[in-house]
């Protein structure tokens, strides 16, 4: 089905406000995760405000969607969408990383509210996920599970031990999301551990596999709606994106996963977002 003019023009504008608040959080913090956090932007966006059905008015619903952020290193991007989504103020994005914040350098689901799972050692969230979606049709729930993962984070072997239950269960009230932006800490991922033909591989491990732009709200509405329309199996999007996406000096370089942002780089990133300084 897709989505309509008004609403791709809505989540991109989001998008774009999204970026370059947290560029402006990273900068006053002198700390965080730059690249990975811009890299899901459009992922995290999508299904918080067009796809999953979450409320912050009801944080416990038992028929609410869970969402997984199994990269917890881009905890400031989900930071700024769940504050938007109304689970605690735009102003305690100030607090980040500060010591009692309810903000922590990975997601905390006992510190911040709209979080389901504390997230940060890779490759625990998918096994975390598995777990939520067969508890979820053990209760006879119609509610989905969502997984974000990063491609570095592939490289753990309990990614592909998750894999395989996904499989044995046929969760297909399961969608897993590859932030496929190839490149992870120390370098390229074809550099550290080259990860081959990755639909292909999922696909063996019993897996839908759909693969979209994942910079492209349309897209990745699209990509959703298939996976939940998948029967019998779990699906994964392979969401191709750009590390250090709309900031070109960090677009594709690895030495932005976690750098400080410096002034006069502050300066141009925000003046390629489209804001000011």
């Amino acid at each position: 089905m897709g989505i309509s003019k008004q609403e791709r023009e809505y989540l991109e504008g989001l998008c774009k406000k999204f970026r370059l608040d947290v560029i402006k959080v990273l900068y006053s913090k002198q700390t965080g995760h730059p690249g990975g956090s811009l890299s899901v932007c459009e992922i995290l966006t999508t299904l918080y405000f067009h796809t999953a059905n979450i409320c912050s008015k009801q944080p416990q619903s038992e028929e609410r969607d869970r969402i997984v952020l199994s990269k917890g290193h881009a905890a400031p991007m989900l930071y700024r969408v769940l504050a938007e989504k109304g689970f605690f103020p735009v102003e305690t994005l100030s607090t980040l990383r500060d010591f009692e914040s309810i903000l922590q350098g990975h997601p905390s689901a006992k510190c911040t509210p709209g979080v389901e799972i504390s997230s940060g050692p890779l490759g625990l969230g998918l096994s975390a996920a598995v777990g939520m979606a067969l508890g979820l049709r053990l209760d006879d729930k119609a509610s989905r599970v969502y997984a974000i993962l990063g491609d570095g984070e592939i490289n753990e072997g309990t990614i592909w031990e998750a894999s395989m239950a996904a499989s044995k269960f046929k969760l297909d009230n399961l969608t897993a999301i590859l932030d496929y932006n190839g490149v992870q800490l120390d370098g390229s991922t074809d550099e550290i551990m080259p990860l081959g033909d990755i639909n292909a591989k999922f696909t063996a491990f019993g897996f839908n596999c759909i693969e979209c732009d994942g910079h492209d709200v349309s897209e990745l509405c699209k990509a959703y709606e298939k996976a939940a329309a998948k029967k019998g199996m779990p699906s994964i999007i392979l969401a191709k994106t750009v590390k250090g996406k709309g900031v070109s000096f960090m677009e594709g370089k690895a030495a932005w996963h976690g750098k400080p942002i410096g002034d006069e780089d502050f300066i141009k990133a925000v003046k390629e977002l489209g804001g000011e300084a």
